[in-house]
């Protein structure tokens, strides 16, 4: 009997489903912390926990990682040249360190505006080929003819040797500073990747399992690992991307809203007739803005394990992630002592960081380029955590809560506090870890707000339930001021909102939250059999899908009164052809399209020989004109992986 593996490396946990493969039933789950930044060690801990037996019969793989998110986020990309074609528009606040504007480019009909400035390409790359790894190449409506950067590439390789990417072979979007900026940071992950997934075959060959390996991209859909190295930038919010399909799979609907609440954010999205919703505009990440297609998504900076604080009497949650109080008093015991013990701090001290059920420790990471109060203040925390009394204890003060937060920032400490999921354990609700160090906790906070135990627990667990109604209706109402929306969702009114699809809950303990969720919207609230592992599910699950598009455009010799036309051209990704008749242009693009949807599926382990492709047309005319002045034709193919 064969098996598919499923694994989502998370901010907070790296979960892995087994997978019948003759009747698509979950067989076996694991979960695991996730071990940043290397991944391996999660992904170790995370396989040690599935049956070996199934694992051994294990033939199809595929993952799903927040890494390039993360990369791209905390600025830890490789450094890369980005070379810009007839591009003068280039943001005062762009962050891109090495790049170089030429002359060259091509107009919107893919004719040349300028000649190629070659040796001007050829002077900048010999003075950055010691200080890069990669190229990126933009240039202006490359869509249209990709020459002037396809010759940038060759002498690029021909000089240096290193990776050039090119901004035509990611996105058919016109836009030449957008595409560059996603070429450059398609660039900047290619090494990163490449040992992630070298990590991952290498630990399944460790393992003697004969599986194909895949990678969900941040569509939804599924590729092959070599379409994974050259197009890493692709990989991005594919962790939302797992938990969508995941949702759709787990509940058997081709249609249904997701809430995923993880331990650092909630995320919203929406699954239509079997196909994810994508964002009309690129992905933004990091305050990049990309050209590329994501998850149309919601997301705020709240989860099971956000950071719960109290100051002048009220609760708040957020936006920090901390490690549990359960889970880290299994960690480290004395975090019960020093919780019965307590600490004095005044109530004018108190804030985020300064908090009397928070603890600091170190994490593994080494420590370098510390300004001398950040290595004063490291310096001071050790593998035990210690409250903020005890960092200082000698000199009778407390941390810098500044300094605290950008040791945090750059993963050398860890911070310990109370969290929902500590709450859901006062409660009952949860029973992951240790419920006393969350019960102590929720004592002294709650007397911090002024409230019962129970009741200040009860409080948190509706304010993460109207978070989670917040980001839904905002996602679902696009464009309804948000504000708007949560007065009509924390206001006691005859009136409520109706969401016509299902919602699909996924996360540890989501059926929590059902009833609270339930008193704030009216629809059907779905919490599958294993949603604490949905992404993990949505990760093997996937299908492959490819959309694109081809342009068939009129070149018409001008007349004040007439439109006499000259020839077609048929623009397609990568390539143009000119054709003498509109009839010749459109059966070459009908045709041209399908086989490049094809060839993608071969070229991404996907089975050519069972896809589907769907194509629609869009004409423009003018005047009363019958030829079309413009074509557009849109596929989409989707296809199964092979198993």
């Amino acid at each position: 009997m064969h098996y598919s593996l499923g694994i989502d490396a998370g901010g907070t946990y790296t979960d892995a489903v087994i997978i019948r493969d003759f009747d698509g039933k979950v067989v076996d789950t694991n979960k695991s912390l996730t071990t940043y930044p290397d991944l391996l060690t999660g992904i170790r801990n995370v396989l040690d926990g599935l049956d070996p037996t199934k694992l051994e019969n294990v033939k199809f793989t595929s993952v799903s990682t927040t890494l390039a998110t993360n990369s791209v986020l905390e600025d830890t990309g490789y450094p890369v040249a980005l070379i810009l074609i007839n591009e003068t528009d280039i943001p005062n606040s762009s962050r891109i360190e090495h790049f170089a504007r030429v002359n060259g480019g091509h107009n919107s009909a893919g004719n040349e505006v300028c000649p190629l400035d070659i040796d001007a390409v050829e002077s900048f790359v010999l003075s950055m080929k010691d200080k890069v790894r990669a190229f990126a190449v933009s240039s202006y409506f490359s869509v249209r003819n990709p020459d002037h950067e396809l010759r940038t590439k060759q002498l690029i390789s021909d000089l240096t040797g290193l990776p050039v990417v090119c901004s035509h072979d990611l996105s058919q979007d016109l836009g030449a500073y957008e595409r560059g900026v996603t070429a450059y940071l398609n660039a900047r992950l290619i090494p990163i990747t490449k040992h992630f997934m070298d990590t991952v075959t290498g630990e399944i060959s460790r393992r003697n399992i004969d599986s194909r390996i895949m990678m969900l991209k941040c569509d939804g859909s599924v590729v092959g690992i070599q379409e994974a190295l050259i197009k890493p930038i692709e990989s991005i919010f594919s962790g939302p991307a797992a938990s969508l399909v995941g949702a759709s799979d787990l509940s058997g609907l081709e249609s249904c809203a997701m809430i995923d609440v993880g331990g650092t954010s909630t995320d919203v999205s929406m699954m239509y007739n079997g196909l994810p919703e994508l964002s009309d505009s690129g992905a933004i990440v990091g305050g990049w803005s990309t050209k590329v297609k994501a998850l149309k998504m919601e997301t705020s900076a709240m989860g099971g394990d956000s950071h719960v604080w109290v100051k002048n009497h009220k609760i708040n949650i957020g936006p920090r992630r901390v490690i549990p109080l359960c889970l880290a008093s299994t960690i480290y015991p004395e975090i019960m002592i020093k919780l019965k013990k307590g600490q004095v701090i005044l109530p004018n001290h108190l804030g985020e960081n300064l908090q009397h059920t928070k603890f600091f420790v170190r994490t593994s990471d080494r420590a370098t380029d510390l300004t001398p109060n950040e290595q004063e203040l490291f310096d001071r925390i050790g593998d035990k955590p210690l409250t903020v009394s005890e960092i200082y204890w000698n000199e009778n003060r407390f941390p810098n809560p500044a300094i605290l937060d950008r040791l945090i920032q750059k993963r050398l400490i860890h911070a310990i506090g109370f969290t929902p999921t500590d709450a859901l354990h006062v409660l009952g609700e949860y029973e992951q870890w240790d419920s006393e160090a969350s019960i102590i906790g929720a004592r002294i906070l709650a007397d911090l707000a002024g409230e019962d135990d129970y009741i200040f627990c009860l409080s948190i667990k509706k304010k993460v339930a109207l978070n989670m109604a917040l980001d839904l209706v905002s996602f679902l109402l696009d464009g309804v001021d948000k504000q708007e929306i949560e007065k009509i969702l924390e206001g006691e009114f005859f009136a409520r909102f109706k969401v016509d699809v299902p919602v699909v809950l996924l996360g540890g303990p989501v059926v929590a939250y059902v009833k609270e969720l339930g008193e704030l919207i009216d629809t059907e609230i779905v919490v599958p059999e294993h949603a604490s592992v949905g992404n993990a599910v949505g990760a093997v699950v996937g299908k492959g899908v490819k959309r694109l598009e081809v342009l068939i455009k009129a070149n018409y010799s001008e007349s004040k009164y007439n439109l006499r036309s000259k020839s077609f051209v048929t623009f397609y990704p990568g390539g143009r052809s000119e054709f003498s008749s509109h009839h010749e242009a459109l059966e070459f693009g009908e045709r041209i399209g399908n086989q490049l949807i094809l060839e993608y599926m071969a070229n991404s382990g996907l089975d050519k020989n069972d896809v589907k492709i769907d194509m629609s047309r869009k004409d423009i005319h003018v005047q009363d004109a019958g030829i079309p002045l413009e074509t557009r034709l849109s596929f989409l193919g989707i296809g199964e992986a092979i198993r």
